[in-house]
């Protein structure tokens, strides 16, 4: 969606698609603008709590399985397992994507690795074309006035034209580039906590089979989980800003982080999505 500044000042009931690496600063900025009238349509939390929600129960439940204590009290339908996932905790849905390599170290074979990615790509592609659904809603059930929507950092990754269409017809998109300074301080920061990623499969393909031969390994099995994520991730973060950029330039607006760190409440940002609007319109 393309606005002049004009345009977007006199829209009553704003809607914003926030696009970046996690890290950037999209949910702190949906945290803030909830509390100022705005529904936070968060996409992990969608695909965790209704797309992936099976799933993630099953792959608890079958971890609780091993455990002989658990299992005899599953069976006998002694306890039960549910969810906690909320916007503030979406841990279930990171521990299901899960790590390629060495199960020893908690990793997962490739197959279920691949079958896992794909479940997230679907649940992903849902969860972005449920948004005009989410957009009445906010307005019509809970009585929002505006809508953000938080999207997953793999967005730019599903190739699905369909749904950055819809995203680009129903609200104004806003992509969050990490300056260069910003750019290591992901990195290090994914570094230090390596946590689960969605790949294209294409992707995938092509570094694990560079992954592998660096590290002269013979199996996938022999892959150290987290070593794989820290190596992986320098490669996924460049190859992403190529496809950030382009959705930006064909259906949004590009915001730095260095912009985006002086924002200290709704009426800063505001300001900061005029700016935008006026030097790239």
């Amino acid at each position: 969606m393309k606005l002049s500044v004009e345009q977007f000042r006199a829209w009553p009931n704003k809607r914003i698609t926030l696009l970046g690496m996690s890290g950037v600063g999209k949910t702190r900025l949906s945290y803030m603008l909830r509390k100022r009238n705005w529904f936070h349509y968060s996409g992990d939390y969608r695909i965790g709590t209704r797309y992936l929600d099976e799933p993630i129960l099953d792959n608890i439940k079958h971890k609780a399985m091993e455990v002989p204590f658990l299992r005899d009290l599953l069976r006998s339908d002694s306890i039960y397992i549910v969810n906690n996932i909320t916007v503030d905790n979406l841990a279930p849905v990171s521990s299901f994507l899960g790590k390629l390599g060495n199960p020893e170290l908690g990793g997962l074979g490739l197959k279920e690795f691949k079958h896992r990615q794909e479940l997230h790509r679907v649940a992903e592609i849902a969860t972005m074309k449920d948004v005009p659904e989410f957009i009445q809603k906010a307005q019509e059930i809970y009585g929002y006035q505006h809508f953000v929507n938080d999207a997953g950092g793999s967005v730019c990754e599903l190739d699905s034209p369909e749904v950055i269409q819809v995203i680009a017809d129903n609200t104004l998109v806003l992509y969050l580039k990490a300056t260069k300074q910003d750019e290591q301080e992901l990195i290090h920061r994914a570094e230090a906590d390596p946590k689960p990623l969605y790949y294209r499969e294409a992707f995938l393909d092509e570094q694990l089979a560079q992954y592998m031969q660096e590290r002269k390994l013979a199996y996938v099995a022999l892959i150290d989980p987290d070593d794989f994520v820290r190596w992986m991730f320098p490669r996924l973060f460049y190859s992403r800003i190529p496809r950030y950029e382009a959705i930006a330039s064909e259906h949004g607006y590009t915001i730095t982080t260095t912009d985006l760190a002086t924002v200290q409440d709704e009426a800063d940002f505001m300001r900061l999505i005029e700016r935008a609007l006026e030097q790239q319109g």
